[in-house]
Parts: C-alpha cells; structure tokens; sequence
C-alpha cells in the first residue's frame, strides 16, 4: 500500500472528487481531505491510498495536472519524523 500527497487542491474539491481521479489508475483504498479545526474548511491536501504500482502510475500521470484553476502537486507521501515536544 502506497499513501500519495495531493498539494494545491482547489478548495472546492472534495474527497469523493479524489476518489474519482485516482480511481482511473486503480482500486482507492483511502482519500484523506485535511480540514482546518478552526474554521472548518479543507486546507489545500489531501491523502490517497492505493497499491504501491497503481499509486507510481497515478502520480506519474497526475501531477502537475491543472484542475480546478490549479496545478496539483502529486508525489508519494513521507512518514514523518516524530516530534518532540517540550515538558
């Protein structure tokens, strides 16, 4: 399983909007918006989540694809590093 960063989304695009997209390239596990707690609304990324080859071939394809007004940022997501935080 591979998870796929979606960058510089139109912020009227949904996660089934995701879904879609990226299910042209394989079977979606997974489709992450991230919202602002504050004020509700999507911030801009999201997360996908297919088999590892589908997600090359999608990633491949996709970025730097315009949709909605704006050039979508695509490429495999990173864990990342743990942060610590003061006592």
């Amino acid at each position: 399983m591979a998870s796929i960063y979606v960058g510089n989304l139109p912020y009227t695009m949904s996660e089934n909007d995701l879904k879609d997209l990226f299910s042209k390239y394989g079977e979606v596990q997974a489709v992450k918006l991230i919202m602002d707690h504050q004020t509700g609304r999507p911030r801009g990324f999201a997360f996908v989540e297919m088999e590892k080859g589908n997600a090359r071939e999608a990633i491949k394809v996709i970025n730097g694809n315009e949709v909605g007004g704006r050039t979508l940022r695509v490429n495999e997501a990173h864990q990342r590093p743990p942060t610590s935080r003061p006592d």
